[in-house]
């Protein structure tokens, strides 16, 4: 063997143990977790609960970094252009699904980033400012059909976004304006504060303002209604419309990642997901824990585009008539 046989001989030798060989060290050091909605809703909960797990569990500084904005797109962005070495992670929704055929160039491709792990999944559900006068859907359904009525979400194109679209515009034939915030929990504050009549976000940001008496709890997207508020029906119970929507949480990384540390890090939330205390966390903020083997995320990853894009098309939301 001449001497560049033997070099390159001993190039491919090293680029195929360098993954296995940075797995067996990561992390290393910090791993930023950037979140691609606003403080407070279930992106961002989600985020800090896995966060501080995980840290608890490499024994290196996890750090949450909120990157709001466009829907999800801003964080999302950021993190398909980091350095592929597992130490910048996005942490965003169904919104990652949604706007490949929501926005005509939502800045990534679908094949720049790839599903590390499936945190949890949880219904949307519809408020109401305390101050209308209606306590059920139909009724408030039956308002908005009189007047002027908008209806805050966390962003356009996120899932909460196209679930009111189906309810307001395709199911009721209402045209009821969309008013994206940055994120649920400030979505909320309009809501509560009397400045937008309806409000449709995921659960998380809106448990306790239910409970408080500070919004009106109309209804919940999914098949079955949530254990965290029992008393608010399913869309389909108010007999408005059979829907099963939800919003789901999960950690995506750059293409190029080492499929080793891809495999970590998926094995090691799944770990987590298995913990009663992380579950009841989970639960608490109205989150049903999930988890999954990397095929299978991506195979429901997948299966989530497929069935937003037909949502889209079925609504005609796109993210040029939000402008």
């Amino acid at each position: 063997m001449n001497a560049a046989t033997a070099r390159l001989a001993f190039a491919c030798l090293a680029a195929a143990c360098a993954g296995p060989v940075a797995a067996q060290t990561y992390p290393e050091r910090n791993v930023k977790l950037v979140v691609s909605f606003a403080p407070g809703g279930p992106t961002d909960v989600g985020a800090r609960i896995i966060g501080a797990a995980l840290q608890e569990k490499w024994g290196k500084p996890v750090i949450v970094e909120n990157r709001g904005g466009a829907g999800g797109n801003i964080g999302t962005v950021a993190v398909a252009r980091a350095e592929p070495d597992g130490y910048t992670i996005l942490v965003t929704t169904s919104a990652f699904s949604i706007n490949l055929t929501y926005n005509a160039n939502p800045g990534y491709a679908a094949s720049e980033l790839r599903p590390a792990a499936l945190v949890a999944t949880t219904p949307n559900i519809i408020v109401g400012s305390p101050a209308l006068k209606a306590n059920t859907l139909p009724e408030a359904l039956e308002l908005a059909r009189k007047g002027e009525f908008a209806y805050a979400s966390a962003g356009a194109g996120t899932a909460p976004h196209l679930s009111a679209e189906r309810v307001f515009k395709l199911i009721s034939k209402l045209d009821v304006r969309h008013a994206p915030f940055t994120g649920a929990s400030p979505a909320m504050v309009a809501v509560s504060g009397n400045h937008v009549q309806f409000g449709v976000v995921a659960m998380t940001p809106a448990i306790e303002l239910v409970k408080a008496g500070k919004l009106k709890g109309f209804a919940v997207t999914s098949a079955k209604r949530s254990a965290e508020l029992p008393d608010v029906p399913t869309v389909k119970e108010t007999g408005v419309g059979d829907i099963d929507d939800a919003t789901w949480v999960a950690l995506f990384v750059p293409e190029k990642t080492p499929q080793a540390i891809v495999a970590k890090i998926n094995a090691d939330v799944n770990d987590l997901l298995k913990q009663p205390a992380i579950v009841q966390q989970i639960s608490r903020a109205g989150l049903d824990p999930l988890g999954g083997s990397l095929p299978e995320i991506e195979a429901y990853v997948a299966s989530e585009t497929k069935k937003w894009a037909e949502v889209i098309n079925a609504t005609g939301a796109r993210a040029e008539d939000a402008k």
